[in-house]
């Protein structure tokens, strides 16, 4: 069950990266780096999973995400499990803007 909830929990934090535009960089993320910004985007989203609009400090998440740190996580095994068009209103409610035919792992919006 555990393990359930995890999956559903990355996925999540996956969608909701989808479909976001990339920041501007001044260096590469590290490998930890990414991992610590991965883990801070799960725990402010899991609302999101059963349904909840993201709150503040959900979107606050995905409008500083870098997406390099994202993108490899989006295959397309994943992409059939989520809901583009809701991910990406939710991305857009919170602020960040996507650009038309970004790609994003195995996904263009």
């Amino acid at each position: 069950m555990m393990m359930k909830i995890l999956s559903v929990v990355l996925a999540v934090m996956v969608t909701l990266l989808v479909v976001i535009a990339p920041i501007p960089m001044v260096k590469a993320m590290s490998a930890k780096q990414c991992k610590e910004e991965r883990a801070q985007l799960v725990n402010e989203c899991r609302p999101v999973i059963y349904g909840q609009d993201p709150s503040n400090n959900c979107c606050q998440r995905v409008r500083v995400l870098h997406v390099e740190c994202m993108c490899p996580y989006v295959t397309p095994k994943f992409a059939k499990l989520i809901n583009l068009a809701r991910t990406a209103k939710q991305i857009r409610s919170c602020g960040r803007n996507i650009p038309h035919n970004f790609k994003c792992g195995s996904q263009y919006t």
